[in-house]
């Protein structure tokens, strides 16, 4: 006997949609936390998709680039497999109706963002492109007649026995719990960006899928690398809106309250990598300066054309890019740590896979490099289906599992907020790392119980352990790159009940 269910894919963002599109005209189960095609941070992607399609470019050079902003940590393997397969995949999302945008003779209209040395960003809509994409990819997921979704479903709980994954336990809009039998599930349940109080990610993006993986035994990767993006819009609120790069990219300049342009002068100014121009923003506002993005002359008057939704946000905050300078923080925007993966998007459970931004795939080393992350989300997504559908049957899990208990944890969540900002921010160093380890513990027994807690702790401790700066993970007390080359770290649960002290290093795998 064997089990012959179709497998489960839990997220709607891009890397579900992509995996269960592909998987077709094989059986999938979708299962998505809001209503598919409304939730996630696909919708707020603004910059685009980044491939080599462009005169001039080839998926050599988005290689190079792709590695120098990863600062040792890539696999270099994966980023060859993942730049090479840029234009495919472009081509693949076209196919399936994403209107991209081109120029008036044709080709693909391609922007320019920090730390590319080409124009390769694709975009769709202009600064709509993860709207674009979601809308398209669900519209088509709709008319599949082989994928089931199970919408307003949460998943709170991933069951294993001796053959690996078993199933997952789900509470559905009604308040009702129901076990989903399962031999084969990917995790497409994105970042973390909503346990930070400065974000620019939607507040369901709480990491859900890394501790749901990790209490299966999964080991997870550089959970120290949290990429903040440099321009926020510095108005308050929760998240903030984003000002995506591309505006730099068309000419935007970073400048202080009397008009200096910070940095000027500085490699690549405005476009440097994402981790040096958030440091920069932040040690000027450390020092009591305010930071502004200047879009007056260039886009200038463009903008509305070029940033329609970015525009229209500008607006509602009674701010006019045109006319005004408009004032920017750096703001949690990206994971570059998950459940650690293979090059097909295997994590070491089982019937576990993990695809998007819940995953560590190595493409993205200790910094991202712009617009990767939808590319890598499409890229692995294809190659998860593709390796679904080569899986040989496994055998039938149990019908049923026991229901775990079912918490409320918002209280918990608006409790960690804090000690989220004071300790992992753009910059870290052991006694504030100790500090936040110590509050969180301070929370009790059932707060640190919490899923938010649990990863908020496994974050805590890789950063300690990381004793050097790297990347987006900036020690002030390890100013400087280790002497050897930095290693992926990884970790397991375990790592909670050994403490601070206790771990060695994680500059060793």
């Amino acid at each position: 006997m064997s089990d012959e269910r179709p497998p489960l894919v839990i997220g709607g963002g891009v890397a579900g949609l992509v995996t269960a599109l592909a998987l077709a005209p094989r059986p999938v189960r979708l299962v998505v936390r809001g209503r598919l095609g409304g939730d996630g941070s696909t919708l707020w992607a603004q910059g685009g998709i980044a491939a080599a399609v462009g005169e001039g470019d080839d998926p050599a050079r988005h290689a190079e680039d792709t590695l120098r902003a990863g600062a040792g940590l890539c696999d270099e393997e994966v980023v060859r497999l993942v730049t090479e397969s840029g234009p495919e995949a472009i081509a693949r999302l076209a196919a399936w109706g994403v209107p991209f945008d081109r120029t008036p003779a044709g080709p693909w209209a391609l922007g320019l963002e920090g730390g590319h040395s080409r124009r390769r960003i694709v975009h769709a809509h202009g600064d709509g492109t993860g709207r674009a994409i979601l809308v398209a990819l669900t519209e088509r997921a709709r008319r599949t007649p082989s994928i089931l979704c199970d919408e307003e479903t949460r998943v709170v709980e991933l069951a294993r026995d001796e053959g690996g994954i078993a199933g997952v336990h789900v509470v559905r809009a009604d308040g009702t719990q129901e076990f989903l039998p399962a031999r084969r599930v990917v995790l497409a349940t994105g970042g973390i960006g909503g346990l930070f109080p400065a974000t620019t990610n939607p507040p369901s993006a709480l990491g859900d899928g890394l501790v749901l993986a990790a209490r299966l035994g999964a080991r997870l990767r550089d959970l120290e690398f949290v990429q903040y993006h440099p321009t926020a819009l510095d108005v308050g609120g929760r998240p903030l809106p984003l000002i995506s790069e591309a505006v730099r990219g068309a000419g935007a300049l970073l400048v202080d309250e009397e008009g200096r342009r910070f940095l000027a002068g500085r490699g690549r100014e405005e476009l440097e990598p994402r981790d040096v121009v958030a440091r920069a923003i932040w040690t000027c506002r450390r020092e009591g300066r305010r930071t502004f993005l200047d879009a007056r002359r260039a886009p200038g008057e463009d903008f509305p054309r070029l940033f329609p939704w970015i525009h229209e946000t500008c607006l509602r905050h009674g701010l006019d890019p045109r006319r005004d300078l408009l004032p920017v923080v750096p703001a949690a925007h990206y994971h570059m740590g998950g459940v650690a993966v293979d090059h097909s998007g295997r994590s070491d459970v089982p019937g576990l896979w993990a695809v998007g931004e819940v995953a560590a795939s190595g493409l993205h080393g200790a910094n991202r490099l712009a617009s990767n992350s939808l590319l890598e989300a499409v890229v692995f997504g294809l190659r998860v289906a593709e390796d679904l559908a080569r899986d040989p049957i496994r055998p039938p899990p149990p019908a049923r599992v026991a229901a775990p208990v079912v918490n409320d944890e918002k209280e918990e969540l608006e409790r960690l907020l804090p000690i989220v900002g004071q300790t992992l921010g753009v910059e870290r160093d052991a006694v504030g790392l100790r500090r936040g380890w110590e509050a969180v513990h301070a929370l009790g027994p059932k707060s640190v119980a919490s899923r938010a807690a649990t990863l908020v702790l496994l974050m805590i401790a890789s950063a300690y352990r990381r004793r050097e700066s790297r990347g987006a993970h900036i020690r002030t007390d390890h100013p400087a790159p280790a002497a050897t080359r930095g290693r992926s770290s990884f970790v397991t649960l375990d790592l909670l009940a050994r403490g601070l002290e206790e771990g060695e290093p994680a500059c060793v795998a």
